[in-house]
């Protein structure tokens, strides 16, 4: 993992309805602007009359064939198709003026029916509330002119004013209830069901184990390859210098130098033993806490690193162990492949999420699905946080990793 050359990211998963799916991993869909979103109230009312205008013509006529038993059948799958097409509009419009996502499947059709049938009504009443704001409006500009004239007693002002802002706030109330009502409706409709989510959430935490056990196997191969090749040979290098030294026929000179020269490689090895059990787990992140841990990261790298720290509550200590290791191989990375003059590590709290943000002016051109921060992928992945890789040909690359802290 550490040193790797190719950068991961974890993938995001499908949204529903313009928001995160449960469990993490989910990205909101844009927000369109309040205007857009207007025009797709307005729509709303023309598409309720429509579904209004398909069951009186088409609805109202099939109702004796559907209560046959012999035509029920053949009605019912007439009934259902032409409320599918509405439903595909009403999809359409969620998507456009919404910004909706929702999974590309069809919709069976009973929900079909169904959706069409409530959406209908909520249409309806959205056009109802938007009458009555228009009558509000006329009557607020009568009530100007009259002002403007001197008919209106003060008496008859103020409480005119008092009715209307209280009709106005339970129009308001009224029409933004009804939307939230239209965006519920959508999600029902197009969205995965209660039992796809659930489903969904087991596969992604049985993946996300699976990676776990995976990145804690490659961790002890790589634990095991680096004492091996490195403090194992060191030591056998010492014991052979030591055993030199010991054997008879050698001058004090030449003894006293091959001590000093395994004195030497005794330092190295303490050194080299220090930094995989850094690797392991720093000792600096039980005993100073985060910002000191992430600081000997800084002193280690052979580039300069400049750390934006900006926390001041602690953290859990599963959150503070994976942003660690998200800055620390990251920044391993950059200085061994990146060519980079300079790195830059941000770590923030925005609201219960923790950001840690690692760029460097290196090449870019980092694989996005290597190998390299699979281990990272997987450890952010257990806690349900995201990792993001951004590493344009020419760079800079960026590393994102957002961390749940509830």
């Amino acid at each position: 993992m550490q040193g790797d050359p190719a950068y991961a990211t974890a993938k995001p998963l499908p949204t529903a309805a313009g928001g995160a799916l449960p469990g993490g991993g989910g990205t909101a869909a844009p927000v369109p602007a309040l205007p857009r979103r207007a025009a797709g109230v307005l729509l709303s009312c023309p598409t309720a009359l429509l579904g209004l205008a398909y069951f009186v013509v088409v609805g109202a006529p099939l109702g004796p064939l559907l209560l046959w038993p012999r035509t029920r059948r053949r009605a019912f799958a007439v009934l259902t198709a032409g409320a599918g097409r509405l439903t595909a509009l009403e999809r359409r419009r969620r998507s456009v003026f919404f910004g909706d996502r929702f999974p590309d499947r069809p919709v069976p059709g009973p929900r079909a029916l169904r959706h069409l049938a409530l959406r209908t009504y909520a249409g309806l009443l959205t056009g109802v509330v938007l009458g009555l704001l228009a009558f509000g409006a006329v009557l607020a500009g009568l009530l100007v002119a009259g002002l403007v004239r001197g008919t209106l007693e003060g008496t008859e002002l103020v409480s005119q004013v008092l009715l209307g802002g209280v009709l106005l706030f339970l129009d308001v109330q009224g029409l933004f209830s009804l939307q939230a009502l239209d965006a519920r409706l959508a999600r029902e409709c197009f969205g995965p069901s209660e039992r796809e989510l659930m489903q969904q959430r087991i596969d992604e935490l049985a993946t996300s184990r699976a990676a776990v056990l995976r990145a804690v196997d490659a961790e002890r191969r790589r634990i095991e390859r680096d004492l091996h090749d490195g403090v194992q040979q060191r030591l056998v290098a010492v014991a052979m210098l030591l055993g030199r030294a010991r054997r008879g026929g050698r001058t004090p000179e030449q003894a006293r130098g091959l001590l000093e020269q395994a004195h030497r490689e005794a330092q190295e090895v303490v050194t080299e033993l220090r930094e995989v059990a850094w690797r392991v787990y720093p000792a600096a992140l039980d005993n100073l806490g985060l910002q000191e841990a992430l600081a000997g990261v800084s002193e280690r790298c052979g580039i300069p690193v400049r750390t934006d720290y900006a926390l001041v509550e602690p953290l859990p200590v599963s959150v503070e162990t994976a942003a660690y290791f998200v800055v620390s191989e990251s920044v391993t990375n950059a200085a061994k492949h990146s060519a980079a003059t300079e790195i830059r590590v941000s770590v923030r709290k925005h609201g219960p999420v923790l950001v840690v943000r690692i760029e460097d002016d290196g090449v870019g051109g980092a694989e996005p699905e290597g190998g390299g921060l699979t281990g990272l992928q997987s450890r952010v992945g257990a806690l349900d946080g995201r990792l993001h890789v951004h590493s344009p040909a020419g760079g800079p690359t960026t590393i994102t990793a957002e961390l749940p802290c509830a």
